[in-house]
């Protein structure tokens, strides 16, 4: 079972997921010797060192990066394309001046993004000054610190946002407890900002919420949720700005429940959010605001497309195509002919991994 971008119970493995232009991933340096770092990398931390290996010739590290799906070619290795996996594994290369073979928690396709995917390397620490000579392990936050110095001479599309030890045996994959995915949809006539460009999936027609957020039939996901949300790229115009300056700062809506809510965070469930209410009154040169959606599936693993088959079906839904019991009909099928077209990998976002770390 493949833990890739996300789609429904009914999803089976396809071919004709779509692909982006392949790019020859540079080839790590040959030099034995590790590469010197400035100053400020080589300082460590105490954070994440729980796990330290008493073998002081091996220490395995649990690590999570962030990148953008888009400039790569999936995570997994490839030949002659980038990918997640041969970024990084160049860059800790550069770092401890030898080859390491990372093994992710999580597939992802070209152009699906992660807020956080985690991988385990193994990683043999030896003497700058004298080859051969193992030292103790690098602390976390020197591992991390140092493989980012790498990664940012890169391209800088992929960091490492945390770093622990954790023991030999503890697998990426295999111990993962459950898995986040997050799928953007931004709905109307306007075209995305070039801000948003390969960031969301843009779905001109309007979409009724209420209808995508019927009780879902897939029993195997732990939550499959749909939220309004501010776009990410929010700025507030200038009434909401005098509206927020008499709230001391706190962003005004109106609510049909006592409930408080994050200031970051508009739930259709117990808010109204007027459609473009100050497009009226923008002057030249501001572009019409799209209605921002997030689609989240949570679950232990899933099935190669599943949320992005998911999201189709849903936005079918929220624009009238289909039923909720037509959604029923197909994942009864089980067959990917059966449901409607897949949702484009750019709108993607692997947002956690679970663990129990010890």
């Amino acid at each position: 079972m493949k833990e890739d971008g996300g789609d429904p119970s009914l999803a089976m493995p396809s071919s004709d997921s779509p692909t982006q232009p392949k790019r020859i991933l540079d080839s790590p340096s040959e030099s034995p010797k590790p590469q010197k770092l400035p100053r400020s990398v080589e300082e460590g931390c105490g954070e994440g060192r729980e796990g330290m290996s008493q073998n002081p010739r091996l220490q395995r590290y649990l690590v999570a990066v962030e990148y953008i799906g888009t400039r790569f070619s999936g995570s997994q290795r490839q030949p002659n394309c980038r990918t997640v996996v041969g970024v990084l594994e160049d860059a800790f290369h550069k770092f401890i001046g030898q080859p390491v073979s990372i093994s992710f928690s999580s597939r992802t396709d070209a152009g699906v993004h992660a807020l956080s995917n985690v991988c385990h390397v193994d990683v043999e620490r030896i003497s700058k000054r004298k080859p051969g000579e193992v030292l103790t392990p690098h602390e976390p936050g020197v591992v991390r610190r140092a493989v980012n110095h790498f990664l940012q001479k890169c391209e800088g599309d992929i960091t490492v946002i945390d770093v622990r030890c954790v023991p030999a045996d503890f697998h990426a994959r295999f111990k993962a407890l459950e898995r986040t995915y997050h799928y953007r949809i931004l709905s109307g006539p306007e075209p995305l900002s070039t801000f948003e460009k390969d960031r969301a999936w843009h779905v001109p027609e309007e979409l009724d919420i209420l209808a995508m957020k019927a009780k879902s039939p897939i029993k195997t996901l732990d939550e499959l949720s749909v939220t309004e949300v501010l776009p990410s790229l929010y700025f507030p115009s200038i009434m909401e700005r005098s509206e927020m300056e008499s709230l001391n700062g706190s962003l005004s809506c109106s609510k049909t429940s006592d409930h408080e809510l994050p200031a970051n965070y508009l739930d259709t469930s117990g808010m109204s959010i007027q459609k473009n209410s100050t497009d009226c009154c923008q002057g030249f040169g501001h572009r019409s605001r799209h209605r921002c959606y997030v689609i989240t599936a949570r679950a232990r693993s899933f099935l190669y497309h599943q949320v992005r088959l998911m999201v189709g079906g849903l936005k079918s839904v929220g624009t009238g195509e289909i039923t909720v019991s037509d959604v029923e009909r197909i994942l009864n099928a089980k067959s990917v002919t059966a449901a409607s077209p897949m949702a484009p990998a750019c709108g993607l976002y692997l947002g956690t991994v679970k663990y129990d770390i010890p």
